[in-house]
């Protein structure tokens, strides 16, 4: 491995830049950081522009087996010290290895390919943690994609790529989509649009057929669905009975999907 011991390295300065937003658009780049995180987004076939590891981290079995690939395909790795590292990384408590991503978004259209395709959608989920729960969630559930509605939080937000445990490079993602783009597309291939509400004309979750092409909808954690996608959908609730006001929104996500995955696993969808 090449050192690095300035930080007023180039890729010093780029991976730190990356925890803000205008510099991922900008430069079309991302962080993903840690051991886990790594070895997933190494095996998914995403481009990576190059690797920081420490030399304590390279120590470990399984940072080896790492390095050992990312060599495999002629990715360049910088070792760097601890102090450098952390100018470099998002995390309270580093892990010592992290990667240098390309983005890699997926067009509308091609989420439709499948027969009977189950799609999450998020309308304007502002938590990066709730938003990269729910396409790890998505991913678990077998859904075929995640579309983000133009007002959703950086799906590539560091604690967003965190939140999602890997799901985000082996799930199709769409970002950026305004509601009529939304509507258009499903209206097309014949996708039938639930939205989440609590009103009287929502259904029990339970209630309702999910074994054809569906799309899901989960709205802001403080105002819920947008009224275009309410007056649009099939409105659908969880029913609760304790003293909560509602659930949190990645909860609320896990169990419809669930009720989603479960009758489609019944009917072999």
């Amino acid at each position: 491995m090449e050192r690095i011991d300035s930080a007023a390295n180039g890729k010093i300065k780029l991976a730190a830049s990356l925890h803000g937003k205008k510099y991922r658009e900008a430069s079309g780049l991302f962080l993903a950081e840690g051991v886990r995180l790594v070895e997933m987004a190494v095996s998914s076939g995403w481009g990576i522009r190059f690797a920081l590891c420490t030399a304590a981290a390279a120590e470990a079995e399984r940072v080896k087996k790492i390095l050992q690939h990312m060599a495999a395909i002629s990715c360049p790795v910088y070792e760097v010290s601890e102090a450098l590292y952390r100018k470099a990384c998002g995390t309270v408590t580093p892990q010592g290895l992290l990667l240098v991503m390309e983005m890699c978004r997926a067009a509308l259209p091609s989420l439709a390919q499948e027969k009977t395709p189950l799609l999450l959608v998020l309308d304007g989920i502002q938590d990066p943690g709730n938003a990269g729960t729910m396409i790890r969630t998505a991913d678990a559930a077998g859904c075929s994609g995640v579309i983000c509605l133009e007002n959703t939080v950086d799906i590539f937000a560091d604690k967003t790529v965190r939140a999602a445990m890997g799901s985000l490079f082996y799930l199709p993602i769409a970002t950026g989509i305004q509601t009529a783009e939304l509507l258009e597309f499903l209206q097309q291939h014949d996708i039938r649009l639930f939205v989440t509400a609590l009103d009287s004309t929502a259904q029990p979750h339970f209630s309702v057929d999910y074994t054809g092409p569906a799309a899901m909808v989960f709205g802001n954690e403080g105002n819920g669905v947008s009224a275009q996608l309410l007056t649009a959908g099939q409105r659908i609730y969880i029913p609760m009975k304790g003293k909560a006001e509602s659930l949190n929104v990645s909860t609320a996500a896990a169990v419809a999907l669930y009720e989603a995955f479960r009758q489609r696993s019944a009917q072999q969808i």
